[in-house]
């Protein structure tokens, strides 16, 4: 039996109920539901699939992620979008950061079976967003103002059981000790 995991990082709770509300306004008033089944996040690394019973080698991968790192903040700067016709995706930008590319790096070394490009997001619509509600909905949120900022000290393995559920979490070591 395969199950599906991702690396990622969350936010602190009220980021994540803020978030919430514009997944929620995205839901009444664009049609978009989908965004509401998970919890803000930035993805580290994207979904991929392995039988249950090689579980314990995600886990060996995991811990060896190097996380032997300061922790740093992200800081939240208004929306952006990707334009795909086919899968359009609004979102909360992250300002990119020296540190959450490094991060990222590291993920990669023990997790490189997936190609893939690094796009720093915190997904507010997609999936069952149309095209045409993803245009009246970005009209609406291109120039949205939405600033904070948040304290990354940790990444979390997630596992895909109906619903994503965290399965292990690591803590970034604070170097300056």
């Amino acid at each position: 039996m395969k199950k599906l995991y991702f690396i990622a990082i969350y936010p602190p709770q009220q980021i994540i109920d803020e978030v919430r509300i514009f997944k929620q306004d995205l839901a009444i008033n664009y049609n978009n539901s989908k965004a509401l089944k998970n919890d803000a996040h930035i993805t580290l690394f994207p979904p991929f699939g392995r039988k249950i019973d090689l579980e314990n080698d995600i886990h060996v991968a995991f811990q060896k992620i190097n996380t032997f790192m300061s922790p740093f903040e992200i800081e939240l700067n208004g929306f952006g979008s990707f334009a795909n016709p086919k899968n359009p995706v609004l979102f909360v930008k992250p300002e990119i950061n020296d540190n959450l590319i490094e991060l990222h790096n590291r993920v990669k070394q023990h997790f490189n079976f997936i190609k893939y490009s690094f796009n720093p997001h915190i997904t507010v619509g997609y999936r069952d967003l149309s095209f045409e509600n993803y245009l009246k909905a970005w009209e609406a949120y291109q120039d949205k103002e939405y600033k904070t900022k948040f304290l990354v000290d940790k990444i979390t393995l997630l596992r895909h059981d109906g619903n994503w559920v965290p399965v292990a979490e690591k803590k970034l070591a604070d170097t300056s000790i």
